[in-house]
């Protein structure tokens, strides 16, 4: 994995305090008015030596309090030009993880990109329109010799429980990236997602950059589930807070790149996201958010390929053969897209049928 900067801010050394400035500004002082010394020659003994020259200079109490005043200016313009200054100690910890940036998820070659997407396919074709472009967007950043792996932003819009919000987080256990899922129902729901402002209750950063700085990797798999449903927070002055707004900033590559935090207050490169939102009614979602994410309309699946997903996820969990046919037959005699025939129904039917496997025996 490559490295890039991360936040728009400087850490300095936390054991440069007070105490070992003023420590290293005497030293240098007294190295200064030893001059006068004859020079040492390089030997074993020439630092001794010299330590013992330099505490031999004494330093008057006007010139303890010029150090002193000097560090402190010196403090002072440190933290003014680290853009951390108004943060709590706390906060400045949390932050320091990504001092040194942070990792990109990257893909080795073209051929590994391949390799992905035919993962990906093999285990949920009706959604090839959203694996191509995933695919496509693998292949487009080994060629171009990008630091790390650039999602294009998807909106994926079909028939509930087909799979789409499942299909996002095998893209990320494909990847190999870390991946959190944000159901927009929630009346908070942009503030889980891009943090409060200080001042409102319960303020905290949300879970994108969390799941930036526990990871510390810059281009994680952040799904919103449901988009269209978001609620929409007003504050006591009438202000909204709705999920779409919120999201604008952060699906534009420019601003995203220079994207400010509501809670810490400092900026940071939220470019490399991989963003995928999920929506049963695309209508429902403003004008400016399907301009930057256009909807990608997904089918329903075929009787087929609902009984293929049946027997690969029944052979993952170790089903018997003959618990997953019979579920495989049942699912044959009904039909698919009735509202009542869909992934969710099959992953209950599968866990019906570990159930029925693994029940106590009567005596």
């Amino acid at each position: 994995m490559s490295h890039i900067p991360f936040i728009a801010a400087r850490f300095f050394n936390p054991e440069e305090n007070r105490s070992a400035l003023e420590q290293r500004f005497t030293r240098y002082l007294r190295q200064l008015r030893s001059r006068s010394a004859p020079p040492l020659k390089a030997d074993e003994g020439a630092s001794t030596i010299e330590a013992a020259l330099n505490s031999m200079v004494v330093l008057s109490e006007k010139d303890r309090m010029r150090i002193s005043r000097r560090v402190a200016a010196f403090l002072e313009r440190r933290e003014a030009v680290s853009g951390v200054k108004h943060l709590r100690k706390d906060d400045r910890e949390q932050l320091m993880a990504v001092r040194d940036g942070v990792r990109l998820v990257s893909i080795e070659s073209e051929h590994r990109a391949d390799e992905l997407a035919s993962r990906l396919h093999t285990e949920m074709p009706w959604m090839a329109p959203a694996t191509e472009i995933i695919w496509y967007a693998m292949r487009r950043s080994v060629r171009e010799g990008w630091p790390g792996l650039r999602l294009p932003p998807l909106l994926l819009d079909g028939p509930p429980g087909i799979g789409k919000s499942y299909w996002a987080r095998r893209l990320g256990e494909v990847i190999s990236a870390p991946t959190a899922v944000i159901e927009a129902t929630g009346e908070n729901a942009s503030f889980g997602l891009v943090g409060s402002q200080r001042g409102w209750s319960g303020a905290q950063s949300g879970r994108v950059l969390e799941t930036i700085l526990q990871a510390r990797v810059g281009n994680p798999v952040i799904v919103v589930d449901e988009v269209e449903k978001a609620g929409t927070p007003t504050s006591r002055n009438g202000h909204t807070f709705g999920l779409a707004e919120a999201l604008l900033p952060l699906l534009e590559p420019m601003t995203a790149e220079n994207w400010s935090c509501p809670y810490f207050r400092v900026k940071f490169d939220m470019s490399w996201v991989g963003w995928v939102l999920t929506s049963n009614t695309y209508r429902l979602l403003p004008e400016p958010l399907l301009s930057r994410c256009p909807p990608l309309r997904l089918r329903d699946l075929t009787q087929g390929e609902l009984i293929g997903f049946i027997r690969r996820e029944g052979k993952i969990q170790g089903l018997s053969e003959d618990v997953v046919e019979a579920i495989a037959e049942a699912l044959g005699q009904a039909s698919v897209g009735s509202g009542h025939l869909n992934l969710r129904t099959a992953s209950r039917l599968l866990r019906w049928g570990a159930d029925i496997e693994n029940r106590p025996l009567r005596h």
